[in-house]
């Protein structure tokens, strides 16, 4: 079975990262693809103070960095939960639109499920842009999303 499991660092992907853990470490000759998107601001010329290029730079490289790690911490949970030899953990950080490029990545790996968290920011979150929702209706294959208690 191929899994994909997005991340992006919080407390709702470190959820659905520990969701994966309960449902699968059980399980054998198991693909998990830890993915993380960030994506790239752009300056804009109409700006009526102008950011320098350098500035642009270090955001997009700090952003990079920061999807890198929290990719990077969800497989360390990974492996040390998923104690089997036959468990095969990949990360994945890619620059991009994140429900994009995490339904792209799920297609051309031929993923059976991707698992993401959700922010539970019901009706307007999703009309502003949810990820999780995104996801659920372009995924090549089942989605499970993940709710993180507040409690």
């Amino acid at each position: 079975m191929k899994v994909v499991v997005a991340t992006d660092g919080s407390d709702f992907s470190k959820a659905a990262v520990e969701e994966l853990c309960v449902l699968f470490s059980a399980k054998p000759e198991i693909e998990i693809k830890v993915v993380s998107v960030f994506e790239e601001d752009y300056a804009l010329a109409a700006e009526p103070f102008a950011v320098s290029a350098e500035l642009y730079r270090e955001v997009s490289e700090a952003a990079e960095r920061q999807a890198e790690h929290s990719a990077t911490e969800a497989m360390d949970v990974i492996r040390d939960r998923f104690r089997s030899p036959d468990t095969l953990v990949t990360v994945e950080v890619v620059k991009g639109n994140a429900e994009q490029e995490i339904v792209e990545i799920a297609r051309s790996w031929g993923a059976d499920l991707i698992v993401v968290g959700s922010h539970g920011r019901g009706f307007w979150g999703r009309m502003l842009g949810s990820v999780s929702d995104a996801v659920i209706h372009h995924a090549p294959c089942s989605v499970l999303v993940v709710r993180h208690s507040t409690s």
